[in-house]
């Protein structure tokens, strides 16, 4: 993370070009860190403050495009992967169902919370999103108004306080996996109760 901060910053003139067209690769789930680039540019604009805005669209709009090319992964490539032995055994019908039903109750609030949610679980809302048909305008619609959410917050928090917050978020973004999944858990067992 640290030779990225001083590439971008070395190269500062095209810094808002690395960091959308880094977080659009990460929707095609090559591990490029959502929260590494909203640091990163939040930073830069701390020390560069004639870039705050060119900075903050980018961030911005790469995490957003990143969440839409994910979900179109899910929804075109998906199910074509389904047919692979290899991958129909990963995931089975049942499950795309059972997240189809999820997203259907709770849609909006899934991917609001899932934006706060590090460690690769964003990437796996948004392709099962796809991958459950959810619908793409409604999908879109909810997604910008998480991604915003999400980017405002973070992004003024790293601007703000810099390095010294990360261990903060660290923690809050692991309480609400946490949270996440101990409720996924409850609704999981009281459906199954039923």
């Amino acid at each position: 993370m640290d030779e990225l901060f001083l590439y971008i910053q070395n190269h500062i003139e095209y810094a808002p070009i690395i960091i959308f067209s880094a977080l659009l690769l990460a929707g095609f789930n090559i591990p490029v860190s959502e929260d590494g680039m909203l640091f990163i540019s939040a930073s830069l604009a701390a020390k560069n403050p004639h870039m705050l805005a060119n900075l903050f669209i980018a961030v911005y709009l790469g995490a957003y495009f990143s969440d839409l090319i994910c979900y179109c992964l899910g929804r075109f490539v998906g199910p074509k992967l389904l047919h692979i032995k290899f991958f129909a055994r990963m995931v089975r019908q049942e499950q795309i169902d059972k997240i189809h039903d999820y997203y259907q109750r709770y849609g909006i609030f899934t991917l609001i919370l899932g934006r706060f949610i590090p460690f690769g679980v964003r990437n796996g809302l948004f392709l099962t999103a796809g991958l459950g048909k959810m619908n793409a305008f409604k999908f879109a619609g909810a997604d910008l108004l998480a991604c915003t959410i999400s980017s405002v917050t973070f992004f003024s928090l790293y601007y703000r306080y810099g390095a010294t917050v990360i261990d903060y978020v660290k923690e809050f973004n692991t309480v609400v996996f946490i949270l996440g999944a101990l409720m996924l858990g409850y609704f999981y067992l009281r459906k199954r109760g039923r």
